[in-house]
């Protein structure tokens, strides 16, 4: 079966800067992928090329079979791809239900609804009225994710969850990890955090300084072979 996504000889550059060499990479339906590495992989680059946000970019990129590498934003994400941005990038002077409204408007309109964000995270419910700038860091992660899952995606992109999060946050959205793949959802996942991100993917991808050096199944990879590849030793 064809890949959802399928990323093929993708580098992109800013100005002389280049983030990514010619990688490659396949995401299956149902999939949690993870992308490890440390700060200045290109871990951030990779989603945004995807979403039609990084700078030059060359190579192909396919999704549910289409070439979207030239596709504006918009239309990728009417296309059923979403992220999840690192430092969650809502409108602070908007409200929480403000903000989760973005995604239903820019999304597909389907599958979640605004209750059942809610119902995934009541303190939501609870601070729907508030700004999103009045909202500790875990509350705007939580509105984050519930904007991008109102959208409706078929693909989630997700940038750094737990980057500055106390640990008990960070559990409770990644016990949500289940209930999104439940419903279809395949989820590309970027992280630092190794432990947990293995944890819940099926299969990894490691960046060092813009390439793939390593890829696999994280019960059939050696740790130390893990560590040694993201940290370049």
């Amino acid at each position: 079966m064809e890949p959802l996504l399928s990323v093929h000889g993708l580098s992109v550059s800013y100005g002389r800067f280049q983030a990514l060499h010619e990688i490659s990479l396949a995401v299956g339906r149902g999939e949690v992928v993870a992308i490890i590495g440390a700060n200045g992989a290109g871990k951030s680059s990779l989603l945004n090329a995807i979403m039609g946000q990084a700078g030059r970019v060359s190579g192909a990129i396919r999704f549910a079979g289409r070439d979207i590498a030239a596709l504006p934003t918009p239309a990728i994400v009417a296309a059923g791809i979403a992220l999840v941005p690192e430092g969650r990038r809502l409108f602070p002077s908007l409200t929480v239900e403000e903000n989760l409204a973005i995604g239903w408007d820019l999304g597909r309109r389907g599958g979640l609804r605004v209750a059942e964000i809610y119902a995934m995270f009541p303190v939501l419910l609870a601070r729907r009225h508030q700004r999103a700038g009045q909202l500790s860091g875990g509350e705007q992660q939580m509105a984050a994710l519930g904007r991008a899952l109102l959208a409706d995606p078929r693909l989630l992109l997700c940038d750094e969850l737990s980057l500055g999060l106390a640990p008990r946050i960070v559990d409770r959205i990644y016990a949500l990890m289940p209930e999104i793949r439940r419903r279809g959802i395949t989820v590309v996942l970027v992280e630092q955090d190794i432990s947990r991100s293995l944890a819940v993917c099926d299969r990894f991808y490691c960046l060092l300084e813009g390439r793939v050096v390593l890829s696999g199944r994280p019960a059939e990879t050696d740790r130390d072979s893990i560590m040694q590849h993201y940290f370049g030793a």
